[in-house]
């Protein structure tokens, strides 16, 4: 019995390392939809979430399975109530990136207002989060769950600085209004992204230590 919920552990895990990857790719091409106003990209964004949300209930009918089957208790069942709450929060960021792909749509062709080099370094800092994210997961690994709110940081940091920069050329300029918003709001996303990539941080240190800890502070 205990090979077998072995096996089925690795396979969610396995499950969840995939499910990041979609949300990953995603969060990459709403950025670069918005950047090179590539809107056939940013439809297919829209499309391919479907994806990401059927993954989600795979895993969860494997988590709800190996509960009623196995009757896991202490560690394996922290591994299992981890794993609901961590691919919510990879479903979460990839419907923040459908929200991204959206703005792209809502702009348009339209000329964008300023250059986007901030806000694809923030996007950076958000991947580097996730990356670490899933592979504290993985490899039950307490240091990269840690490190995870140091790269948070970074990403408030980007965050405070572009939405500081747009208000400032949407005073010297009404008309940029409009499209300065829809920045903003893709900024706004890609820091919720990040704050869902500490969530995970946090459920891999309760796996390890049973113990919550606030990575956000």
């Amino acid at each position: 019995m205990r090979s077998i919920f072995a096996r089925q552990l690795t396979e969610m895990k396995n499950k969840v390392i995939a499910m990041g990857a979609l949300v990953g790719k995603s969060i990459d091409n709403a950025v670069v939809s918005l950047r090179d106003r590539d809107l056939a990209l940013a439809r297919s964004i829209l499309a391919d979430d479907d994806a990401v949300d059927a993954l989600e209930r795979e895993i969860e009918r494997l988590c709800t399975h190996l509960i009623a089957t196995q009757q896991p208790f202490a560690a394996d069942l922290r591994h299992i109530v981890a794993g609901y709450k961590i691919i919510t929060a990879l479903e979460r960021m990839g419907d923040l990136a459908v929200d991204m792909a959206r703005v792209s749509l809502r702009i348009g062709t339209d000329k964008l207002i300023k250059p986007l080099i901030d806000l694809p370094l923030m996007a950076g800092e958000v991947q580097h989060g996730i990356k670490a994210a899933i592979e504290a997961y993985t490899g039950e690994n307490l240091e990269h769950a840690r490190q995870i709110a140091q790269i948070d940081n970074k990403v408030d940091e980007y965050y405070a600085l572009i939405v500081t920069e747009l208000c400032q050329l949407m005073e010297q300029n009404p008309a940029i209004v409009s499209q300065g918003v829809q920045l903003i709001l893709v900024a706004r996303f890609l820091e919720r992204i990040g704050d869902y990539a500490t969530n995970i941080g946090e459920e891999v240190i309760y796996i390890m230590l049973g113990v919550r800890e606030n990575l956000n502070e």
